[in-house]
């Protein structure tokens, strides 16, 4: 017993310069670009608000999406008309496609596309009915599915409300 924690003691002194060497590089960090200008910085690490139905989002106080950097977030699309009502109110396969529609027109204001799309939240108050219309995904998602989640809920914003959906995307680089 005696061999074997002197050996283990004699390969730790020999490795530990070794870890420690590792351990201090691995944590030191590059410097920033000096090249970047100051514009260049605000332009990308400054929040750019967007309002997709600003009267509605200044009533209620939320903004529908803000790009930083090469990411935007997309807060969550429901089913409704620029004055804020409900649309498609019993049509579950209806309301996902008004949320599309609108998601959409967020996606372009940034150059983005549904293949930039890293995550999909959807939140619905009808599971059911999201597994019978996921399939309509299929036509929004044509190279690959985004990371993200089904979230069933009580209820969402309106009470004829079943599906909501929140979006990231990254934008693409020209």
């Amino acid at each position: 017993m005696n061999t074997h924690i002197r050996s283990a003691k004699t390969a730790l002194r020999a490795t530990a310069p070794l870890l420690l060497s590792l351990l201090f590089h691995s944590c030191s960090q590059e410097p920033q670009r000096a090249d970047r200008t100051t514009n260049e910085i605000e332009k990308t690490e400054r929040p750019d608000y967007f309002l997709l139905r600003p009267k509605l989002e200044k009533t209620y106080g939320y903004t529908q999406a803000v790009r930083v950097g090469n990411l935007v977030k997309i807060g969550g699309i429901i089913s409704i008309d620029e004055k804020g009502n409900p649309t498609a109110k019993s049509d579950y396969r209806q309301q996902m496609k008004n949320c599309y529609a609108s998601l959409d027109k967020i996606l372009k204001h940034y150059g983005c596309t549904y293949d930039d799309v890293i995550l999909e939240n959807i939140y619905t108050t009808n599971m059911g009915e999201l597994h019978k219309n996921a399939s309509y995904r299929k036509e929004i998602y044509k190279k690959h599915f985004p990371t993200g989640s089904w979230i069933g809920v009580k209820e969402l914003g309106m009470p004829e409300i079943m599906v909501e959906i929140e979006l990231e995307a990254l934008i693409p680089k020209k």
